[in-house]
């Protein structure tokens, strides 16, 4: 058993980096490198136990080193801008009616029919709105 651990902690190291690929967030690259860590430790000592422990002093040392980095990296892109951002602050119609701040209705910015919130309900149809925000795919509007 103890000539295949090598093979063993690189087989679980291959394993773990796919599980890795097949996700969106950081959540197994310490355990390949522990593994890596592992597999070169059997080659100096046949004892799993000493291997084991390598693997996981590295595992968590490389996830205590790594782990302030991603968060860092992960808060700078947190919020996506997209284009509809450029419908904030311009002047709309209503082309559909806004009879309450719960009913759904529509309103035309910049060439384009948007569903559309008031925040002032009701806002009846061809009068003009100022867009404050968007919510999903809403535009929260007031009138003017």
């Amino acid at each position: 058993m103890q000539q295949y651990m090598p093979f063993i902690w690189i087989g679980f190291a291959i394993l773990m980096g796919i599980c890795e690929a097949a996700t969106t967030q950081l959540v197994s690259i310490w355990f390949v490198i522990g593994a890596l860590a592992a597999a070169l430790t059997s080659a100096f000592t046949p004892s799993i136990l000493i291997q084991s422990i390598v693997f996981i002093a590295v595992s968590l040392v490389s996830l205590l080193v790594t782990r302030p980095l991603v968060k860092k990296l992960k808060s700078k892109n947190k919020k996506t801008g997209t284009n509809a951002d450029r419908l904030i602050g311009q002047t709309g119609v209503v082309t559909k009616e806004l009879p309450d701040a719960l009913t759904v209705g529509q309103v035309k910015v910049l060439g384009e029919v948007w569903s559309a919130k008031s925040e002032q309900a009701p806002i009846e149809e061809g009068k003009l709105v100022k867009v404050l925000s968007i919510d999903g795919v809403k535009l929260i509007v007031e009138k003017i």
